[in-house]
C-alpha cells in the first residue's frame, strides 16, 4: 500500500509538473490597448441653434440624463430617440445621474458637479458660456486632461444633436 501510494503521488507531482505553455493563449496585449485607447482631446464648436427651449429637444435630454442604455432605460423614448442603435443593439445613453445631481434626480449623482439651477448659477451669472457646456458633455478632456466623464463626441457614444439636447436639458429650468 506504501509503495502504491508513493508512485500515486510521483505520478501526481509529474502532472503539475508539466509544462503547459504550449496550450495557454498569450494575445497581443498592444493590439487589445490600441484599440480601446481614446482619440486625442477635440475642440468642438457649438451649432448655430443648438442650445433651445424647444420642449422636445429637453424631452430627449433628460431621457438621455436619466438613462443608461436602451434595454434597460426606464418608459419610452421621446420622438426622436430610440432604445436601439441600427445595427439593432442597445443605445447607451448618459446616465449622468450616477455622478451628476440635477432636479428631479433619482440617483447617487455626487461625484460629478452639482447641476441644479445651472442656468441660474452658472450661465446667467457668466460663470460658464453655454460653449462651455456644450464642449464638456461632447469631450471634457479639453479642459481637465484627468476627467473621469464620458467622451461623447469624440468617441461618436452621441451625435452632435444628442449633445445639444442635453445641453439643453442641463440649462433649462425644471
Amino acid at each position: 500500500m506504501v509503495k502504491n501510494l508513493t508512485v500515486s503521488l510521483l505520478l501526481g507531482c509529474s502532472l503539475f509538473a508539466a509544462d503547459y505553455s504550449s496550450i495557454i493563449e498569450h494575445p497581443n496585449a498592444s493590439k487589445i490597448i490600441e484599440k480601446d485607447l481614446l482619440a486625442a482631446p477635440k475642440v468642438y464648436s457649438m451649432p448655430a441653434g443648438c442650445i433651445t427651449t424647444d420642449a422636445a429637444a429637453i424631452a430627449r435630454g433628460a431621457y438621455i440624463f436619466h438613462n443608461l442604455n436602451g434595454s434597460k432605460a426606464k418608459g419610452n423614448p421621446p420622438a426622436g430617440l430610440s432604445k436601439s442603435n441600427p445595427d439593432g443593439s442597445a443605445k447607451q445613453y448618459g446616465n449622468c445621474v450616477a455622478c451628476h445631481n440635477i432636479e428631479g434626480a433619482k440617483g447617487a449623482g455626487n461625484i460629478g458637479p452639482d447641476l441644479h439651477n445651472y442656468k441660474q448659477n452658472f450661465i446667467d451669472s457668466g460663470a460658464r458660456t453655454l460653449e462651455f457646456v456644450f464642449q464638456k458633455i461632447a469631450d471634457a478632456r479639453i479642459d481637465n486632461p484627468t476627467t473621469h466623464m464620458t467622451i461623447n463626441l469624440t468617441t461618436k457614444l452621441f451625435n452632435e444633436r444628442e449633445i445639444c439636447d442635453l445641453t439643453s436639458y442641463i440649462v433649462a429650468p425644471k
